[in-house]
């Protein structure tokens, strides 16, 4: 019989299904672009299972910090759509950092001068902490350390600070201060980081948003779009080499290329042209299960 004053106690439920092996997760640069990486987040929440470690650079750490935060792929993806894709929101939000200030707040209002700590601070959702410890997942994020010439994994102390760091794409915002070293875009160094996943999960799911000029184009792109573009040219030769020396369980390719890194307002109609990858990602974790236990 119960002891009815015995105490409770609430055990918080397994990242994983008891005997299942544990899933890392690598979400990639991309700038909007990586909105396509929603969906796989959805997918985890609609099979039931957490990664037991995320590892993000640019978008993805923005995206990944909100899934480790304890956010699901429904919230985020409601978030993004109602703030980020909305048009009237973001000149709120932007606005209310000040109209007297906003100036100095984002740093000026020519590009490279743009302040992207303050602006995350302005958007990010409130269940994003300020700290990593704060986070119910372990999580990393990658900056790419600017007269280091390496890339640096950032996995404690001020979060936003790595969020912005990870997130400073060169020629549009300012790169960050963090522990005394000038940080920009994790991108430029490893745009799909899931080799940091090694030894630390049974299957390793990297995204791939990085995508490339769209090859319907025939027009002559802008400055920043031809910046941008060849940026995105040297990362897939990065990866590129990358999947030769080592390749994640499962490596998923949205379908990105028709979207612009800066088509932030397009948030929706990139995920939901990318709702087919939920779908592929279950397909191929679900083989990748059967062959962990197999064996």
């Amino acid at each position: 019989m119960q002891d009815e004053n015995a105490l409770t106690v609430t055990v918080p439920p397994p990242l994983l299904p008891a005997g299942g092996p544990t899933i890392g997760l690598a979400l990639g640069a991309g700038g909007a672009r990586g909105f396509a990486q929603i969906p796989v987040i959805e997918a985890f929440d609609e099979l039931g299972l957490k990664p037991v470690v995320i590892i993000g650079s640019s978008m993805g750490a923005i995206l990944g910090a909100g899934m480790a935060a304890g956010m699901t792929g429904r919230e985020i993806r409601d978030y993004t759509v109602e703030t980020i894709g909305h048009r009237a929101t973001v000149v709120s939000r932007l606005w209310g950092l000040g109209p007297s200030t906003m100036r100095d707040a984002l740093g000026g209002f020519k590009l490279g001068q743009f302040n992207l700590e303050r602006i995350l601070k302005a958007f990010l959702p409130k269940q994003i902490p300020a700290d990593f410890s704060a986070l119910e997942i372990p999580f990393k994020a990658i900056a790419t350390d600017y007269y280091g010439q390496c890339e640096v994994v950032c996995d404690s102390g001020d979060l936003y600070e790595a969020l912005a760091a990870s997130a400073a794409i060169p020629a549009l915002f300012m790169p960050i201060q963090r522990d005394g070293r000038l940080m920009v875009d994790g991108g430029i160094f490893n745009p799909v980081p899931y080799d940091h996943l090694g030894g630390l999960a049974d299957i390793v799911v990297g995204v791939d948003v990085i995508g490339g000029p769209d090859t319907a184009g025939n027009f002559v792109p802008n400055r920043i779009d031809s910046l941008l573009g060849a940026t995105q040219l040297l990362m897939q030769s990065n990866v590129a080499l990358k999947m030769k020396l080592c390749q994640p369980d499962i490596y998923l390719r949205p379908e990105v290329n028709a979207f612009r890194v800066l088509d932030l307002l397009k948030a929706r109609q990139i995920i939901e042209e990318n709702e087919v990858i939920k779908d592929q990602f279950k397909r191929e974790l679900d083989a990748r299960i059967e062959d962990f236990i197999r064996r």
